[in-house]
C-alpha cells in the first residue's frame, strides 16, 4: 500500500500543527486512490515527529512511503535534516520503500498559487 507523509517543521503553537494535520486529512480525501494512507509528521516541536509518522504509515500497512516536505525553501531542514532523519528511520524498516519528494517551494505550480493568493485581495 502506498502512503504519503506530509512533513512540516512543527510549532510551539498547537493551532499551526493542527493546520498541517487538517491539510493531511484533506489530502487523504482527494488522493485516496493513489495514496491509501496519509499522515502528517513534524521535524520538531510537535507530537508526531517524522519517525513517528513513518511508523504510523507502516502500522497502517504501508509498503511504500512518499515523504512530502511542506517547506517553501531548500534550507538546511530540507537539504540535510529531513533526509538524515528519513534515512535513519528507513534503516529500521528495510522492507518498506521510503522516498522523499521535492519540497513544496520547488513546484512549478508555485507561481500559479502565489498569483491566485494575490488575486484574492479585493
Amino acid at each position: 500500500m502506498k502512503a504519503l507523509l506530509l512533513v512540516a517543521h512543527g510549532s510551539r503553537r498547537q493551532q499551526s500543527n493542527d493546520e498541517v494535520v487538517l491539510l493531511a486529512e484533506k489530502l487523504k480525501a482527494i488522493c485516496s486512490e493513489q495514496y491509501q494512507i496519509v499522515h502528517a509528521g513534524f521535524l520538531e516541536l510537535a507530537d508526531t515527529l517524522i519517525p513517528d509518522g513513518i511508523k504510523l504509515c507502516i502500522d497502517d500497512g504501508a509498503t511504500s512511503i512518499i515523504v512530502l516536505p511542506y517547506f517553501l525553501n531548500s534550507g538546511r531542514h530540507v537539504v540535510e535534516d529531513i533526509p538524515t532523519i528519513v534515512n535513519e528511520t528507513e534503516a529500521l524498516y528495510p522492507q518498506v520503500d521510503i522516498n522523499i519528494a521535492s519540497h513544496l517551494g520547488a513546484s512549478d505550480k508555485m507561481i500559479e498559487i502565489l498569483m491566485s493568493c494575490a488575486n484574492q485581495v479585493k
